[in-house]
């Protein structure tokens, strides 16, 4: 009887010793780690900090650089393109919404910082360009700097998605899409020719965004299949010779959501790092979008799944969830240098004469800089004569390519409040100024004030909401109240109270908002032309415009359109069909 009470006792307490194994070794995160439009991630690990750079197609400044000590917590330091002479006259030759910036690869190679990336610059007259397709390389010893960045070499690769990779005996290689891999010189920017064809996947479409690493004498290539939509997989396979035959994994895709009604969906296009502690993790693009495929305006975002890989072997990843349960984490640590913002962070701003955009602010292309001013009472923007949407059958400067008076930042929560004090010094019919949720020019909504005129109406300011793109909501406008004129602002407002909709409305100060509509989230997803983004997601910002009015680049005189007290402030985040997290 001695004995079985012992073995009970042993029994129990290596049950406990488990159990508080179990607590100690496991730590649970949510996905994803980089809300918002974030796609195409790629990391890295530089001593005890982990870096990350993702694509932004048309957008400016582009390709930002996020660092985090812990995984959760990442502060953009730097934009790799921040200006328009490291690449003169491209971005207002870009004529499609989602050209520009593809698929950038960050590494740290002798002491240095480098991002190699694709411009797709489809139709283009540039003499640099060629085909439409401009390998840039950029470096830098300082990522915390966007001067420090430098200006790009110059390449010329017959495909997309270039990664870099350095062999031990420092030649530079370059695989792309196909998958092909050719030597790089870092002076010339000269690719050996041919282009040699290595390995096409496993027979999914579009074989792409690869990533060579070299580990235990194996050459890993790691590249994404399917396409971007339902079929995204990530597959791998192996060599002993970087140019082949590589060996493909039997148990590829060795992570996707395809066939799956999960509520992360298009999970693909992945790199892989390691902590300071050996263990591995895989990052992944992929939306919040369920198996319809209906709903997802923050586009793509980056999340995170925990690997293993063993010596000599595959390396195998968690399926991406929402919620995720691993080995510890680093420890919670926002003490990263820099003063840039944490992605998913709020924003509580109120601008004066010495303030200048954020950091994590976009353009849709590089702007007219002139247009974007401070003073003591904010932001003062020029308006330009294309609107949010343009015009393509017009001139030049109709079209948006010449610069929008329209500046942003990403939709990093599920359910939010956005709202700015919004306020115009308007006389001529058309001058208008407010905010945004927008896709690109063919997918939008905003509510404004606009000088109309109504028919048998005198001319006045009113407050007008409306939208653009294939699945429109109903429009809605008021004349202003003699009380909202002799304020000195409106306070324009849009919401997300459901992952569907958005609720937009306007209030005099913190008096009650006065709802003009609800539109649905659908309308920043279902893309209405080739024009439209289908790689991108919402950005919620203010802009200016005269409508068309005016010649050349200029609209008439005034217009001038104010913004203060802008204010984004997240509530939560869906990480399942019916499930969110406070944030």
């Amino acid at each position: 009887m001695k004995v079985f009470r012992l073995t009970l006792l042993g029994l129990f307490l290596a049950l406990f010793s488990s159990s508080a194994q179990a607590q100690e070794t496991n730590s649970t995160f949510f996905n994803p780690v980089l809300p918002g439009w974030h796609s195409d991630p790629s990391c890295i690990r530089v001593d005890d900090t982990f870096y990350c750079v993702t694509s932004t197609f048309i957008a400016f400044p582009g390709l930002p650089i996020y660092a985090s000590k812990d995984l959760r917590n990442w502060r953009l330091i730097s934009h790799v393109w921040n200006r328009e002479s490291q690449l003169p006259g491209v971005s207002w030759n870009t004529t499609i919404q989602q050209d520009g910036m593809w698929a950038p690869t960050i590494r740290y190679h002798d002491n240095k910082f480098w991002v190699i990336c694709e411009y797709i610059l489809n139709g283009a007259t540039l003499e640099d360009v060629g085909d439409g397709t401009l390998g840039v390389l950029f470096r830098t010893t300082n990522p915390w700097s966007d001067e420090a960045w430098t200006d790009p070499l110059i390449f010329h690769p017959n495909k997309i998605d270039p990664d870099i990779f350095w062999d031990d005996d420092g030649k530079a290689y370059v695989a792309t899409q196909g998958i092909v891999l050719q030597e790089l010189d870092l002076v010339t920017g000269e690719l050996t020719q041919p282009a040699i064809s290595i390995w096409n996947g496993t027979g999914g479409n579009w074989p792409e965004g690869p990533h060579i690493y070299k580990r235990d004498g194996w050459y890993y290539l790691l590249i994404a299949e399917g396409g971007t939509g339902s079929k995204h997989a990530v597959t791998i396979s192996r060599s002993k010779d970087i140019y082949g035959s590589y060996e493909s994994n039997q148990a590829n895709p060795i992570l996707t959501n395809r066939n799956t009604t999960e509520y992360f969906q298009r999970v693909g296009h992945g790199d892989l790092f390691d902590d300071i502690d050996g263990n591995w993790w895989a990052i992944v693009h992929a939306s919040r979008c369920g198996s319809e495929f209906k709903v997802h305006p923050m586009g793509r975002e980056s999340v995170i799944a925990p690997a293993r890989w063993d010596e000599g072997g595959w390396p195998v990843i968690d399926t991406v969830r929402g919620e995720m349960e691993t080995w510890p984490l680093p420890a919670e640590n926002r003490d990263v240098p820099g003063d840039g913002y944490f992605n998913g962070d709020p924003d509580e701003i109120d601008w004066d004469a010495s303030s200048v955009i954020p950091k994590h602010f976009l353009h849709h292309r590089v702007p007219r800089y002139e247009n974007f001013n401070f003073a003591d009472d904010g932001l003062e923007i020029v308006p330009s004569r294309s609107n949010l949407t343009g015009n393509y059958d017009g001139d030049i400067s109709l079209t948006g390519q010449r610069g929008i008076s329209f500046v942003g930042r990403r939709q990093t929560q599920t359910i939010f409040n956005f709202s700015v004090d919004v306020s115009i010094s308007a006389t001529q019919v058309g001058q208008e100024a407010g905010i945004t949720a927008f896709l690109a020019q063919e997918n939008h909504m905003e509510i404004a004030l606009v000088y109309l005129k109504p028919c048998n109406e005198e001319a006045g300011l009113f407050v007008r909401f409306r939208s653009h793109g294939a699945l429109r909501s109903p429009g809605a406008q008021f004349r202003l109240p003699s009380n909202w004129v002799d304020a000195e602002s409106v306070r324009l407002h849009i919401q997300a109270r459901d992952p569907e909709n958005y609720v937009i409305g306007a209030s005099l100060g913190d008096g009650e908002m006065l709802e003009l509509g609800t539109a649905s989230a659908e309308l920043i997803t279902r893309l209405d032309s080739a024009k439209s983004g289908t790689f991108i997601g919402a950005l919620l910002g203010v802009y200016a415009t005269c409508n068309g009015a005016g010649e050349g680049l200029d609209c008439p005189e005034g217009g001038l359109g104010k913004f203060q007290r802008w204010r984004y402030s997240p509530i939560a985040q869906y990480v399942d069909y019916d499930r969110s997290v406070p944030v």
